[in-house]
């Protein structure tokens, strides 16, 4: 009996995502995303966990974007548990990316304060997306204790998270402004002056804070 076309191009859509070839593998993810079937979200959702390539990883999010968000956001849920760093990075990604509040009690303080510096990011990004109001000065207290880590770009993903959080972050920034470890009060300076001034720039902001951290804590004002 011959498979009846929707089937046939279902199984070379979902093939592709194995190819090869990153092109292969960014039009499959688009085909998927085209034609929506809750069928494909395991699939998308276990590619995102395995796709070396960061633009075929952008389309398979966009591709489980478009399909229902009740099955796909529990599903991306579950994998906020994986072992491997990459799944719980892109499925923080998505469940930013789909917006719905439902996601919002698995952004744990567990996730946000991975070991792995781009989950603790996508963490830091999805749970800015999904805050309920009232919960913004809480999740503004455990950001802050991230003050200080990592490299330039974990910084500034950092810094802009809070800063995102507006008033209900400033108890918590002023806190670590004042902090006893210079690494951290240095970011922590940083991050109030780019809300001050965005159009400075983060590295404006972070040589600004140096100079502040070395002059003692009088000169802050300056």
């Amino acid at each position: 009996m011959a498979m009846p076309k929707q089937d046939t191009n279902t199984l070379r859509a979902l093939q592709g995502l194995e190819n090869g070839s990153p092109s292969v593998r960014l039009r499959a993810a688009l085909a998927v995303g085209t034609t929506p079937h809750e069928g494909f979200i395991d699939h998308l959702i276990e590619r995102c966990a395995l796709e070396p390539e960061f633009s075929v990883r952008e389309m398979l999010t966009w591709a489980l974007t478009r399909h229902p968000s009740p099955t796909t956001v529990t599903r991306l849920i579950d994998e906020l548990g994986s072992e491997r760093a990459q799944a719980r990075s892109q499925a923080l990604h998505t469940l930013s990316k789909i917006g719905d509040p439902q996601a919002w009690p698995a952004i744990t303080r567990v996730l946000l304060t991975d070991v792995d510096d781009e989950v603790a990011r996508c963490a830091w990004r999805a749970a800015v997306a999904l805050v309920p109001a009232g919960e913004r000065s809480a999740l503004a207290e455990v950001l802050a204790t991230q003050f200080g880590r990592g490299e330039r770009d974990t910084q500034l993903s950092l810094s802009r998270a809070v800063i995102a959080l507006g008033e209900a972050a400033v108890p918590a920034l002023r806190a670590a402004m004042m902090d006893g470890a210079p690494h951290v009060r240095q970011h922590a300076i940083a991050t109030e002056r780019l809300s001050r001034d965005p159009d400075a720039g983060f590295e404006f902001a972070i040589e600004e804070a140096k100079r502040i951290v070395a002059l003692g804590p009088n000169s802050q004002d300056g």
